[in-house]
């Protein structure tokens, strides 16, 4: 089972702290699929002022968190001098419901796939659950471009 920690996401995406959401990724299937892992917890900068008393994980960042997970996904499976020098850029949301709030202290997981990739933009889908309960579901695109 292909596996990567926050260090070796690290590695794949220019993201860094506090908006490197992605704590794990597993069940990796070279870019077809995979499962990301973030660990929302009450000190997590998305939930402290929303909302006080009553923290939430936004829906927002839900949708990062999914683009996050399938940007490593993508990145672990081609080749390093495709991405290397490269960001990814969020396209298109076409489809996102969230079905129950995310609430700290939880395990959020991000099964996503891979469903299409035409030269460098590739379409996604995902499911976000927590304890197996579906909390939300997207379908968006992305695009690998060069820094500038």
């Amino acid at each position: 089972m292909d596996k990567l920690n926050k260090e070796q996401i690290k590695n794949l995406l220019p993201h860094r702290e506090p908006m490197l959401l992605i704590d794990e990724i597993y069940d990796i299937k070279k870019l077809e699929s995979a499962t990301g892992v973030v660990n929302v917890t009450k000190d997590s900068f998305f939930v402290q002022g929303h909302f006080p008393n009553q923290p939430v994980m936004p829906g927002v960042v839900i949708v990062e968190s999914f683009g996050q997970a399938a940007a490593a996904l993508t990145a672990h499976g081609l080749d390093k001098s495709t991405y290397e020098n490269k960001l990814v850029f969020l396209m298109g949301v076409e489809k996102a419901r969230f079905r129950s709030p995310v609430i700290p202290d939880c395990q959020l997981l991000l099964k996503i796939k891979a469903i299409r990739s035409h030269g460098r933009v590739w379409k996604y889908q995902g499911e976000a659950f927590v304890d197996e309960k579906k909390m939300a579901d997207a379908i968006w695109s992305a695009t690998i471009v060069a820094k500038k």
